[in-house]
C-alpha cells in the first residue's frame, strides 16, 4: 500500500512540475513575442537626407512627402506655379514688344507691328515715331529683365526646396520640445582676504 502512494506521489509531482513548466514558458514566449512587437512598433521612421535631396531633385515636392511633411506641398506647388506663370505672362510680352520695336526700327516698310501700340486718337501719320520707337525699345527691355529674373528665382526656388528637403530629413529626429527647467540650491562662498566664508542661494536655469 505504502508502495503504491509513493508511486502515485511520484506521479503527481511529475504532472504539477510539467504542467508548471508548460505554463512558465509559454509566459516566456508570450512576453519575447509582446516584446518583439513592442519593439517594431516603437522603431521610428528616420528619413535619409540623401535620398530626401535626390527625391526632391527628381520631382519638386517629392522630397517634402518623403520627409513626411506633407504642409509643405501646397506652399511648393504654388511657388513654382507662380514662377511659371510670371516667367510665361513676361515672356510673351518681351515677344510683342520686341517684335514691335523690330518694325519700327528698321527700314522695311511692310512691318508695321508698331502701328497696334500707338496711343489711342492720334493719328498714325503725325506720331512721334522716335518717341515711339524709345517706348517699344523700353518696354520689350523691362519684359525681358523681368522674364530673366523669373528664370533666376525659379533656379533659386528649386534650389531652395533641396536645402528644405535635406534639412527636414536632417533634422527629423531632432527634438526640439521645450525643456526648461530652474533649479535653486545654496551654496557657500569660500573665504578670500577681502571676505570671510558666508552661506547663499544659487539659481540655475537650465534650456
Amino acid at each position: 500500500m505504502k508502495k503504491h502512494i509513493i508511486i502515485l506521489a511520484t506521479l503527481l509531482y511529475v504532472f504539477v512540475h510539467s504542467t508548471f513548466a508548460q505554463d512558465s514558458l509559454n509566459v516566456t514566449k508570450n512576453t519575447v513575442v509582446s516584446d518583439t512587437a513592442k519593439t517594431i512598433k516603437t522603431i521610428s521612421f528616420s528619413p535619409s537626407p540623401t535620398k530626401a535631396v535626390l527625391y526632391a531633385a527628381l520631382v519638386p515636392g517629392l522630397g517634402q512627402i518623403y520627409n513626411k511633411k506633407y504642409w509643405k506641398l501646397p506652399f511648393v506647388y504654388a511657388g513654382y506655379a507662380a514662377l511659371v506663370y510670371a516667367i510665361s505672362w513676361n515672356g510673351s510680352y518681351y515677344k510683342k514688344y520686341k517684335k514691335a520695336y523690330v518694325s519700327i526700327a528698321d527700314d522695311n516698310t511692310s512691318t508695321n507691328d508698331y502701328l497696334n501700340y500707338i496711343p489711342s486718337g492720334q493719328d498714325p501719320s503725325t506720331v512721334d515715331e522716335n518717341w515711339l520707337e524709345e517706348v517699344l525699345r523700353l518696354k520689350q527691355l523691362g519684359y525681358r529683365s523681368n522674364r530673366d529674373l523669373a528664370i533666376i528665382s525659379i533656379i533659386g526656388f528649386y534650389g531652395i526646396t533641396l536645402i528644405d528637403a535635406y534639412v527636414d530629413a536632417q533634422l527629423y529626429d531632432f527634438d526640439i520640445s521645450p525643456d526648461l527647467t530652474m533649479r535653486i540650491e545654496p551654496v557657500l562662498n569660500t573665504f578670500t582676504d577681502l571676505n570671510s566664508a558666508t552661506l547663499g542661494l544659487r539659481c540655475q536655469l537650465t534650456f
